[in-house]
């Protein structure tokens, strides 16, 4: 994966959780903190991300009211993407979590 495709994942899954820490990103992606607070640093440049200080080494979020895609799903259809998302794992989970990250959100 490219620091671009990671960036851009990166911001994908701040647009599902709206939170997470450094660690967990870097451990998810199999990179240091460091690089995770470099990629949010750029990201924040063009995106409402905000960092946010922890104990365990802080964190990021986007910004409450940040939406980046209208809604095409009703809640019935995005609890059955999830429910099914559950059974997947990698690209066919990448491919749906991707499906909800553009229309459910």
């Amino acid at each position: 994966m490219s620091a671009g495709e990671r960036r851009q994942r990166i911001l994908e899954i701040l647009c599902l959780r709206r939170q997470d820490t450094y660690g967990n990103l870097a451990s998810e992606f199999g990179v240091s903190r460091e690089t995770i607070r470099h990629d949010i640093e750029l990201l924040m440049c063009s995106y409402p991300i905000e960092t946010v200080r922890g104990r365990h080494g802080g964190g990021v979020r986007l910004k409450a009211d940040y939406q980046p895609y209208r809604k095409a799903l009703n809640k019935k259809q995005v609890k059955l993407l999830v429910r099914l998302s559950a059974q997947l794992t990698g690209d066919d989970l990448a491919t749906i979590s991707s499906i909800i990250f553009q229309l459910a959100l």
